[in-house]
């Protein structure tokens, strides 16, 4: 395990992290149970081929532009939050990394001034 990760690896949502290529450099315990078969990983596989066409794009504009995406999904009736943002090494885009996390399906919201 890469130490620069440790603490994201027992976080409560999914950490995946992806360099400019879009080959996975490091996913959390709950991010590898949501995406890979036990005793597998696709840590050093390019995430491109898993994504459609439409995807790919939005991937694309994140890494050549630095925008974020956040969306939610109902995934078998679990709520969950994705937000896709880039990392960035002295203000180059280096990666991708997604959090996706599990929201109540009555999530509260406020407002704040």
């Amino acid at each position: 395990m890469n130490n620069e990760f440790q603490w994201a690896e027992e976080m409560n949502c999914a950490v995946t992290v992806s360099d400019f290529e879009g080959n996975l450099i490091y996913m959390n315990e709950m991010s590898r149970k949501t995406f890979c078969k036990p005793g597998e990983t696709m840590v050093g596989k390019n995430m491109m081929g898993c994504h459609s066409e439409r995807s790919q794009g939005i991937i694309k504009k994140m890494l050549s532009e630095g925008c974020s995406n956040a969306y939610t999904i109902d995934k078998k009736g679990v709520k969950k939050l994705i937000y896709q943002t880039p990392w960035r090494v002295n203000g180059e885009v280096k990666g991708l990394v997604e959090i996706s996390m599990i929201i109540p399906e009555d999530m509260p919201h406020y407002v704040r001034k």
